[in-house]
């Protein structure tokens, strides 16, 4: 059976560490700062050899998946901004930059 620590332990406060605050995870796409919900994604798909993850909302990761195929990711690997020079990827972002961080709404099906 363990012992208990003593509650008058002089040495107990050493072995304590203070929460420090959570640093505010940023969503590698929007820029905004994630709510309760963080998706790990790989930007290469792991098909394709990717093995890199980075936080992202739900939201704008379905609208990567909605607008880009996993070659097209492939290609353009961790570069943010050439996905973002896409039209309705740009609309999207600058649509959700005033949104709360945890706001969820359908995204369009995949154009083929």
């Amino acid at each position: 059976m363990a012992r208990r620590q003593s509650k008058n332990d002089p040495y107990g406060d050493l072995h304590r560490q203070e929460e420090a605050p959570a640093a505010d995870v940023v969503c590698w796409l929007c820029g905004r700062p994630s709510g309760k919900t963080i998706v790990w994604h790989h930007p290469v798909p792991k098909s394709r050899g990717g093995r890199d993850v980075v936080p992202m909302h739900p939201i704008c990761q379905q609208t990567l998946m909605a607008n880009f195929t996993n070659s097209e990711l492939q290609r353009y690997g961790m570069d943010v901004d050439s996905l973002l020079a896409n039209p309705s990827v740009r609309k999207f972002v600058d649509w959700v930059a005033n949104k709360a961080p945890d706001f969820t709404a359908a995204t369009s099906k995949k154009q083929r």
